[in-house]
């Protein structure tokens, strides 16, 4: 399928280079690279919106994605009233009210804050984590997404998926994930929880052949904690051992990094 062309922000930029079919944005600070990722965000919201009345897309929960999300709700000219989104994950038996919930750091950060014609969120709370899954692959067939909006864990997990149980090829759309401890270690350094045994063992995530099947794809990974993984992502080869490398072979995902998140790349 194709789509418009993405420009990156000039302000900011240190560099801008390929990795296979990966864009890649460096930015001199994360604050610069959230605004680049806004702007890019927002134009494809606008051509998609002017071309076909209306913008579907899935947008990640993470610290990285703060900056982004809070420029991105300011940005003016987006008729929101116009756009349906979705999301990428869900801690299984986690109701949207908690603070870890990743549905409520969607609605409190961009969802609340802009008239959103229609938001669907992963029911972590679901008696039945397989049929939410179910249900859930069943909305995104039905309306596919046209632009998706993700993060790479220190782990180089997409969405939930980590590594371990990362597939390439696999066969469900949303599925029921376990979590690794690296991931779980993850959301204790971002403050989520006070100790590894309490982040949940499980959740609900779209899988990597859903996050491929999206025709545009932007990856914002700001900070020190994720030059590892940016490394693996760009470097290393396209592996299941790091899920975000798959990244390299789409056809139109743009990844806005900053300096830190940039400091092993041997360039």
């Amino acid at each position: 399928m194709e789509t418009g062309a993405t420009t990156p922000a000039r302000e900011g930029l240190v560099e801008q280079f390929s990795a296979g079919e990966l864009n890649v944005y460096v930015y001199e600070s994360r604050q610069k690279m959230g605004e680049a990722a806004a702007a890019a965000v927002a134009a494809e919201l606008r051509r998609l919106i002017n071309e076909r009345g209306r913008a579907v897309g899935v947008f990640a929960s993470a610290p990285s994605q703060n900056e982004f999300l809070a420029v991105l709700a300011a940005t003016e000219g987006v008729d929101w009233s116009r756009v349906k989104g979705f999301h990428l994950d869900e801690y299984l038996g986690m109701d949207e009210r908690a603070p870890q919930s990743f549905r409520r750091f969607l609605v409190d950060r961009l969802v609340s804050k802009v008239p959103m014609g229609e938001f669907h969120g992963l029911r972590g709370e679901a008696a039945d984590g397989d049929a939410e899954a179910v249900r859930y692959a069943r909305l995104l067939a039905e309306d596919p997404p046209a632009f998706a909006v993700l993060g790479i864990g220190e782990n180089g997990h997409l969405a939930f998926i980590d590594p371990p149980f990362c597939d390439f090829e696999d066969p469900a759309a949303v599925k029921v994930v376990e979590l690794d401890e690296v991931c779980r270690n993850q959301q204790v350094n971002d403050g989520a929880f006070a100790s590894i045994e309490d982040v949940p063992r499980h959740a609900l995530s779209l899988t990597v052949p859903t996050v491929m099947s999206v025709p545009k794809l932007f990856a914002i990974v700001p900070g020190p904690a994720k030059r590892e993984a940016i490394k693996a992502t760009i470097e290393g080869p396209v592996a299941t051992s790091c899920p975000a490398s798959i990244l390299r072979r789409h056809a139109d995902a743009h990844l806005f990094i900053d300096r830190d998140s940039a400091a092993l790349l041997s360039r």
